[in-house]
């Protein structure tokens, strides 16, 4: 396994639509491996293959509830509630910055599993969110677009002071 390097936003590959992933090739099997170690060593519970520079639908979550890393290859949001959730989001390509974001608060997900057969996933809380967030960013969403146009332009202010320090 290997830690991969991160891009840093604005870097135009996080507003890049991903493509599509043959979830049984070996090299995506390795990929979600170096997503999984590259996540952890952000750290963060959620990374795509976007946000190391590679525009594929690939996602890797694994969240500190204990039930282990989860890869998604090629997800999709095939239901969401009208019912919404808040919770504080952020991106590791654009560490030291978070802000809440509303989505819906459950959604049903659609993907391929790495031994290639279908699944489907209904989430809730973080989960529901993290899925949403990452499948935000293999659709070339990157989450601050969720924001209103005042969060956004201070986390954007916030960002670039961390820039200048160094961090």
């Amino acid at each position: 396994m290997a830690i991969l390097p991160i891009i840093r936003f604005p870097h135009p590959c996080l507003e890049q639509v991903a493509e599509p992933v043959d979830a049984t090739a070996p090299e995506n099997a390795q990929l979600a491996r170096d997503l999984l170690e590259t996540m952890h060593a952000a750290p963060g519970i959620g990374i795509t293959a976007c946000h190391a520079g590679i525009a594929q639908r690939l996602v890797v979550i694994d969240l500190p509830d204990g039930g282990g890393p989860h890869v998604y290859a090629n997800p999709e949001i095939i239901w969401q509630s009208t019912e919404t959730f808040t919770q504080e989001e952020g991106s590791v390509s654009m560490p030291g910055i978070q802000a809440p974001v509303t989505r819906p608060a459950r959604v049903k997900v659609r993907y391929t599993r790495p031994d290639g057969g279908d699944g489907e996933e209904d989430a809730d809380g973080l989960l529901a969110t993290c899925l949403q967030h990452e499948i935000d960013q293999i659709n070339g969403i990157f989450w601050l677009k969720r924001l209103s146009r005042l969060r956004r332009e201070r986390a954007l202010k916030r960002y670039a002071k961390l820039e200048r320090s160094g961090i």
